[in-house]
């Protein structure tokens, strides 16, 4: 494609306008070129993209936000993790995730507590405090002696939180709690 220019000559204090016929490379809107020959940037693409996306991402990112939707009460976030802590402590060992590794009919699933008629949190205390079955008591005043455990007893505040904590795990089956350690 030829262009046809017009550029002003001056020699020896004449000046003259001359006509010059230059090649011009053909432009490929594909390449990104524009109309006047320009490179797009290479990433122009990408940004236009993230422009585009960016908005509905945010409102995402913000709407599953702990900053928006906080847990009901920040004390009861500390109880779940005391919950969580004291389980890991006393009832893993048998108990990891709520199943049973000695009586697998028993386990801390919501289903198997309310076949075994544990499903409710004072019946939950009733068998941590006292013991069932293979199920060794962990209360102060356990009797009789062969039903309870022979590890450390629990004080009556501690087995209320486990049952609390068991019960909301089983209604939620069983998800992940990360533990701090404590």
């Amino acid at each position: 494609m030829r262009v046809f220019s017009m550029s002003p000559t001056c020699l020896d204090q004449s000046c003259s306008i001359k006509f010059l016929a230059t090649q011009t490379k053909k432009r490929n809107v594909y390449e990104g070129d524009n109309l006047f020959g320009e490179k797009k940037n290479k990433y122009s693409y990408e940004v236009k993209l993230l422009k585009n996306l960016a908005p509905p991402l945010m409102t995402a990112l913000i709407a599953l936000s702990p900053i928006v939707n906080p847990p009901d009460s920040v004390g009861q976030t500390i109880e779940v993790q005391r919950g969580a802590a004291l389980f890991s402590k006393a009832c893993i060992g048998c108990h990891y995730a709520g199943g049973n590794i000695i009586q697998p009919g028993a386990t801390l699933f919501l289903k198997d507590l309310e076949r075994n008629g544990a499903d409710t949190e004072e019946e939950i205390y009733r068998i941590t405090y006292y013991g069932k079955g293979r199920m060794p008591g962990f209360g102060q005043n356990c009797t009789p002696r062969g039903q309870c455990t022979f590890g450390p007893r629990l004080q009556d505040d501690e087995i209320k939180l486990l049952a609390e904590f068991v019960k909301s795990q089983a209604d939620q089956g069983w998800p992940k709690i990360e533990n701090s350690g404590d």
